[in-house]
């Protein structure tokens, strides 16, 4: 404990602050709520969540600041850890539950509910042994690169206007009367597809929304780069390759249309798609790989602090005390009885004793791997892939090859991502909270109260977005639950094209080779180009902003607005998709306006960014310049 003696927090440990208050409490689970409706459009439209946890606290100390003039720090860092829950079961629900409505199992919004805040709260549970080892123990190895900006932001803040939530605003009133422009009025359409006919008419496209913009400010140009560099030997290369060297006639497995009468789109659903599965599985076995001392070390302290859990132990700090190991072994034993006792839950005890195993094992991974590289870049989706895949060759293996056991294995997934995603975003709160000096249980008992509220609203906005344009359809393609249906199909069917997954492995060592982030390259290669190039557009705003004004302070607020073209677009976008279940709206008409006006108005879009961020950014430089 060396680590925890020498390191004094913000807030000293002896020091009485208000904390776990009903109003940090109430304004987080409303962030939380409107997170999780955000990231959960976002993960079907592009399969990628952003961080909520900077939004959230910067948006947290201006209202709080406006609200209530006495708001401490460690309330503000009680909102954002709740926050993110509702980011975090957004990638849980949205990556796997489509996948069972895919396959024609969809289930009960009840059942959506119990599974995603169950699995949430096991991901919770099972930090608690972790935390000591991977936040106190190992501070200066893993830096949790969002937390520790998050706890930055937070003592910067103390002094800070209350004009930074207005960035967050604009954002979201900008996209959505764009939105609204080309989704209600129709005055253009939100997609733009020119093909070119003399290159086996490949299309270029863009899919011209204001999240996408947002996703790809944030993540930065380097990510996106890659990511575009996916899409461009896809969509370029390959899928041209295919066209060229198909059989005329002959229809090829597993599509069951003759190549030549296939159109691009249809050319990646049915091929390139599983390359980009191979590619991804190269990514996740690699990230394993590189901490394997650090997972073996992890779940050895781990184990040891659970096999202590009922002893009592002399008068702990303020800031070390955790929920009771107690507790925690009470309540995963209470979860786990639930899910295996559970009326018509599709789970036998073999899958319970799987997913305690390997939701355990990959909260662990998760915890280590967003320590080192932080949550945008944190292969969540990978170790959800390798869960499923490991269930389903184990069922195989046993000659369970009836439907039941692929809804049985998507379910389990279902929980063990939630596990997963949730690990991954309380790590990041923990760590911020290690720095400022708040108190553990607060954030863990806090974040469960969190998991309740996101989990029955997502089930919603999935059967909302469903019903008005068909999850896996083009408008809302839902990349990751697609993706583990097919395996999960593939695989227990004995039918998985493993040429083309093996054509994915290879192109994923060759990059591991070139020392190229395999998971973004694989990523764009699975994606729809249109969503890549979207994205590479904000990427170079923010390329353009960087270079024009390199300040911090001035960086901070283009996230906050990029977070709000992200949140705006979402928001408005569910409420689209309800007026076009109740027949109100339509879910697709044609523009007023020619087609290349698409493409204009979101370059407009992306030029009004970089101008609204670069104005307000000389704005508070020469006021803090003439205080």
């Amino acid at each position: 404990m060396g680590v925890a003696n020498d390191f004094k927090p913000y807030i000293a440990a002896d020091r009485k602050v208000k904390e776990f208050t009903f109003r940090a409490t109430l304004l987080g689970l409303l962030f939380g709520l409107f997170f999780a409706v955000a990231n959960g459009y976002l993960a079907l439209k592009i399969g990628t969540t952003i961080s909520a946890s900077i939004p959230a606290a910067i948006m947290s100390m201006a209202l709080m600041k406006i609200l209530f003039k006495n708001a401490t720090i460690l309330e503000n860092n009680l909102v954002q850890t709740i926050a993110t829950i509702g980011e975090g079961l957004a990638g849980g629900i949205i990556f796997t539950i489509p996948a069972l409505i895919i396959l024609g199992e969809a289930p009960s919004i009840g059942r959506i509910f119990l599974l995603s805040s169950l699995g949430g709260i096991l991901g919770i549970l099972f930090m608690i042994p972790m935390r000591r080892f991977l936040i106190v123990e190992e501070h200066k190895v893993l830096p949790y690169p969002e937390g520790t900006a998050c706890a930055t932001i937070l003592k910067a803040g103390q002094g800070e206007n209350r004009g930074s939530a207005l960035m967050a605003f604009w954002g979201v009133l900008i996209a959505s009367l764009y939105k609204i422009c080309s989704n209600v009025l129709f005055l253009w359409k939100e997609g733009y597809t020119w093909t070119a006919e003399f290159f086996r008419k490949t299309e270029f496209s863009i899919d011209g929304t204001p999240a996408l913009l947002g996703v790809g400010y944030i993540i930065g140009p380097k990510i996106s780069s890659y990511m575009m560099a996916g899409g461009i030997l896809a969509w370029w290369v390959i899928i041209p390759l295919i066209k060229v060297f198909g059989l005329g006639a002959v229809e090829i497995y597993p599509s069951t249309t003759p190549i030549a009468q296939m159109s691009s789109e249809e050319i990646w659903s049915s091929y390139v798609r599983y390359i980009g599965v191979g590619s991804m599985s190269v990514g996740g076995l690699l990230s394993l790989g590189k901490i394997v001392p650090l997972i073996h070390k992890t779940v050895k302290v781990s184990i040891k602090e659970l096999l202590g859990g009922f002893k009592t132990g002399a008068h702990v700090a303020r800031t070390n005390q955790d929920i009771s190991l107690s507790w925690l072994v009470l309540g995963s034993m209470a979860i786990i009885l639930t899910l295996w006792l559970f009326p018509s839950l599709p789970i036998n005890f073999l899958t319970i004793v799987l997913l305690v195993v390997l939701s355990f094992f990959f909260t662990a991974v998760t915890s280590i791997t967003v320590g080192l590289v932080g949550s945008t870049s944190s292969p969540v989706s990978g170790m959800t892939l390798m869960t499923l895949l490991i269930t389903c060759l184990i069922f195989a293996c046993l000659g369970w090859t009836e439907r039941i056991y692929l809804v049985s294995a998507l379910t389990m997934g279902c929980v063990a991502c939630c596990a997963i995603c949730i690990a991954g975003t309380t790590a990041q709160d923990l760590k911020t909270g290690f720095l400022l000096g708040a108190t553990p249980r607060s954030q863990q008992i806090a974040e469960i109260l969190g998991a309740f509220i996101p989990a029955l609203a997502l089930g919603y906005v999935v059967y909302i977005l469903n019903s008005a344009y068909q999850i896996g359809s083009h408008l809302m393609p839902a990349p990751q639950a697609t993706m583990l249906s097919m395996i999960a199909e593939g695989v227990i069917g004995g039918n998985l094209p493993y040429t083309l997954v093996g054509i994915g492995i290879v192109i994923g060592i060759l990059m591991a080779i070139l020392q190229i982030p395999i998971l973004a390259f694989a990523i764009g290669v699975y994606l729809p180009l249109s969503l890549s190039t979207a994205t590479m557009l904000g990427a170079l705003v923010r390329l353009y902003v960087n270079r024009k004004s390199p300040v911090e302070g001035d960086q901070e607020k283009g996230i906050l607005f990029a977070a709000g073209f992200v949140g705006g677009d979402a928001c408005i976008g569910i409420l689209i998709a309800l007026l076009t279940v109740l027949g109100i709206v339509p879910s697709d008409a044609p523009g007023i306006l020619p087609d290349w006006v698409s493409l204009f108005a979101f370059i407009v879009l992306a030029c009004s960014l970089a101008h609204f961020i670069l104005k307000k950014g000389k704005r508070s430089s020469s006021k803090s310049s003439s205080g």
